[in-house]
């Protein structure tokens, strides 16, 4: 699908990412352009199902790992892809709880204060 920088198509991408990863993360995407982030702290698990540690003495089977969840909306295939590679560098390690990334259409985008919407909504104001 081909689109045109005015398209109303948008697409959001979310990373759950190690904590240790956030600043990496972080600074690949400023680096490649990327401005509108959202980040949360969130808990969870993938096919690791968590990890045991020992608390006084007793073992303690943690169900679920802190992790970084960053979300960010593109205006094109062209920057999902951008985006999606440079998170995907900056958070390997190569060990089971790197994380993921999903990217999905948005439907629509509505800036609140002044009415934009699609394209418009997520860019940037011009000077």
């Amino acid at each position: 699908m081909a689109n045109s920088e005015n398209s109303s198509t948008l697409i959001k991408i979310e990373a759950i990412v190690r904590e240790e990863a956030y600043q990496d993360v972080k600074d690949a995407l400023s680096e490649i352009g990327v401005n509108g982030i959202t980040v949360y702290q969130v808990v969870g698990c993938g096919v690791q199902r968590g990890m045991s540690e020992y608390v006084r003495g007793q073992k303690v089977d943690i169900q679920v790992l802190p992790k970084i969840k960053f979300e960010i909306v593109v205006s094109s295939e062209e920057w999902e892809e951008r985006t999606i590679e440079a998170i995907k560098k900056a958070a390997y390690t190569g060990n089971p709880g790197d994380g993921k990334i999903f990217s999905y259409y948005i439907r629509q985008a509505v800036k609140i204060r002044t009415g934009e919407t699609g394209y418009d909504a997520v860019q940037s104001p011009k000077d």
